[in-house]
């Protein structure tokens, strides 16, 4: 099979010999699997052999999905989840413990920052937040109990593109895994596996669906990093759940991608619906498709939006102008994605007239859908953290994030221009 994004986004994961010939992928709407026999089943459950049991661990829609986003971001293997927080919390239970630490880009989706600044260290688990502009911050904030870098590529409203090669290298040096959310970019703008990530995860709700209708995520590993190094013991000790297995002898390279199935599906239950992986493969067919329109439409509105006397400023990776635009130019010549920040002239107050009054741009907390969409941050998405966290993040009081779709841009221009007309 082709190895083309395009090509991958159609057809990977997926043969028509093993569903009776059907050109769509099924939905194998069931809770469980019927066994050959009790030695089947035994087999199944100790691992002696690979097959369905429980959709709670693996199915067959999601396994098609799971395959087919592996291949498209250069994974060794993937594991879906019911969201991507969902994702974002069963990686780092898998890999971390009670004592262990993090460090962290400070330019993170809000509800991904509160897991990590306030819900994780109930748990024991700890982060340090570094500005990611700089690579050498993260070798600078490692401590003797780090176990795991993490960053998103784009970040989610800051627009940062990070540089990805140099903190890979910042965590190679220190023998801790490098996990990257690549929602905002998307596989079909960038694979952080290529410079050096080792674990990449989506939300797939927003673009790999599309369509604003169903929740997901995904975990993909890229079989890179070393769990044999001397730092996670979990992958090198005898597991009692599995007849003293252990992960790192016996699976090699997808040893983790198999302890997040076979333990952080199994305890945690963070399995997505087959319906809804359904619906995430429907969106993913016409990714590439879709996320060049976002990508021309954005720079587009961009580019408009720095001529306007009511705005104060523009943030958008792909303008010239921006701070990002060589990272850019280096790690997203495709395209920069949809999301636009932009602040006004009049504040906060007038942050929330602009998206209170639009009409094709939907105000709602989402991002990544065909539709335009609106939203003032500082009053809603990241009003649970200070204005300390808020500034760290790249939240403002005056900061409007647009999602752009793919509706015609003049009329999304338009739209806007009536909401500037109440200032």
């Amino acid at each position: 099979m082709s190895n083309q994004l395009a090509t991958l986004a159609l057809h990977a994961g997926h043969e028509a010999s093993n569903t009776q010939g059907t050109q769509a992928v099924p939905i194998y709407q069931t809770t469980s699997y019927v066994f050959n026999n009790s030695d089947h089943a035994a087999n199944l459950f100790s691992l002696a052999e690979s097959g369905f049991i429980y959709t709670r661990l693996n199915n067959p829609t999601n396994d098609v999905l799971e395959q087919r986003l592996a291949a498209m971001e250069g994974g060794v293997a993937a594991v879906a989840t019911a969201s991507g927080t969902a994702a974002i919390a069963t990686t780092l239970m898998v890999i971390l413990k009670t004592g262990d630490h993090i460090v962290a880009s400070n330019s993170l989706y809000g509800g991904t920052y509160n897991l990590l600044a306030n819900t994780l260290p109930r748990f024991g688990i700890t982060t340090t937040f570094v500005d990611p502009d700089v690579p050498e911050n993260f070798t600078k904030a490692v401590q003797s109990n780090t176990r795991a870098f993490f960053a998103e590529s784009l970040g989610n409203p800051k627009l940062d593109v990070l540089d990805l090669k140099a903190i890979s290298d910042t965590a190679k040096a220190a023998k801790v895994p490098f996990i990257v959310d690549n929602t905002v970019a998307s596989p079909a703008l960038l694979n952080p596996i290529a410079h050096g990530a080792n674990i990449v995860i989506h939300s797939l709700t927003k673009y790999l669906t599309g369509n604003g209708t169903s929740l997901g995520g995904v975990i993909i590993d890229a079989g890179t990093f070393n769990w044999g190094n001397g730092n996670f013991p979990e992958f090198t000790e005898p597991n009692p759940s599995y007849h003293g297995l252990n992960y790192h002898e016996a699976l090699g390279a997808i040893a983790f991608i198999a302890k997040v199935r076979i333990e952080g599906l199994r305890d945690l239950g963070s399995a997505p619906s087959p319906f809804n992986s359904f619906q995430t493969i429907q969106g993913i067919e016409t990714l590439d498709i879709r996320m060049k329109k976002h990508s021309e439409n954005a720079l587009k509105i961009a580019a408009w939006l720095s001529t306007k006397p009511e705005v104060a400023w523009v943030n958008y990776p792909g303008l010239k102008t921006s701070k990002y635009n060589d990272l850019a130019q280096k790690y997203l010549p495709k395209g920069q994605s949809g999301i636009v920040t932009f602040g006004l002239k009049k504040g906060f107050e007038g942050g929330k007239v602009v998206a209170d009054s639009t009409k094709l741009f939907a105000l709602l907390a989402n991002i990544g859908d065909t539709k335009s969409l609106i939203i003032h941050p500082a009053s809603t998405t990241h009003q649970q953290l200070d204005e300390v966290a808020q500034k760290a993040t790249g939240v403002t009081p005056d900061l409007i994030r647009l999602s752009i779709g793919i509706e015609d841009v003049n009329d999304l221009i338009a739209d806007l221009e009536n909401a500037f007309a109440l200032l």
